[in-house]
């Protein structure tokens, strides 16, 4: 038996299933943008992507940014969002009814930033 075959054919199912789920774009609903004014509860700066929390309708939302390193580039660094700082985000709202956005641009102390 042949186990280098077996063990690339696992690696390559393993890479393609990471791929799909970093990438589940799919599951929010681009018919249906919110724009959302609130100050930050929470600041995850980290990949593979930034997010922060907001509350939105009674609910705490969890928004997804985009990539560190996209951020950065586009003049956004860790240090300007911070707890209590008051952002506007657009974005999409999950179809599945759970509060998370995919954030398409935040603007932050009078800046915005295209996020993809």
């Amino acid at each position: 038996m042949c186990i280098k075959p077996l063990v690339a054919s696992l690696a390559f199912g393993l890479c393609a299933m990471t791929a799909w789920a970093h990438h589940g774009w799919s599951s929010y609903d681009s018919s249906k943008v919110l724009k959302i004014e609130a100050p930050v509860e929470d600041v995850r700066y980290r990949n593979p992507h930034a997010e922060v929390d907001v509350q939105y309708e009674g609910s705490r939302w969890d928004v997804v940014l985009a990539p560190i390193s996209r951020m950065e580039s586009r003049g956004l660094p860790e240090k300007s969002l911070t707890v209590g700082k008051i952002v506007t985000i657009e974005g999409y709202p999950r179809q599945d009814g759970k509060h998370e956005i995919r954030a398409e641009r935040i603007t932050v102390d009078g800046k915005t930033v295209e996020l993809r």
